[in-house]
């Protein structure tokens, strides 16, 4: 973990059980030269800790935070009540045997001035948190514009690679 005035996001997660997910969103944000703050926060067991971090988050120099949660996924509303910075949520499934539609549903259903963009169930959803966190760091930094070009240059000639292949 980097101190928290060094990188413009912050992925939080409910529980160390969501880093088998989040993993992909660190990797993603490395990818793009970011190394994240990467912190353990409750929305439930450590509800003070999460409003600190919250509250603080803007002043520590933090531009964007990624929240991940299972079950009843309170902790992107937590942090989005708390900080004036754009936060995405991202759900995960904790095994509870709703595939994650409980906390995608929490994360989703927020009450109006309390925004959350809320990513996919998932991998998918952490890995796109990261690309939409470098897409809104990107409007005032050409450097992540030119990193998120380089990106969609890489994906598509993936795809051209992989039909090329086919033929």
């Amino acid at each position: 973990m980097v101190s928290e005035k060094a990188t413009p996001v912050a992925v939080v997660m409910g529980s160390d059980s969501d880093m088998k997910v989040m993993k992909s969103c660190i990797e993603q944000l490395g990818d793009f030269g970011i190394e994240p703050v990467v912190r353990i926060i409750s929305a439930h067991r450590t509800p003070e800790i999460a409003a600190d971090f919250a509250e603080n988050a803007a002043e520590n120099g933090i531009k964007v935070i990624i929240a991940a949660a299972g079950m009843a996924a309170h902790l992107a509303g937590a942090m989005a009540a708390k900080a004036t910075l754009p936060v995405i949520g991202v759900p995960v499934d904790s095994g509870a045997g709703l595939g994650g539609m409980d906390a995608l549903l929490s994360t989703v259903q927020m009450p109006p001035g309390v925004p959350v963009a809320t990513m996919a169930i998932g991998k998918a959803g952490a890995k796109n948190a990261a690309i939409f966190a470098v897409q809104i760091l990107a409007l005032a930094d050409a450097n992540f514009r030119e990193k998120l070009a380089a990106f969609k240059q890489d994906q598509k000639q993936n795809v051209i690679n992989k039909d090329a292949d086919l033929q």
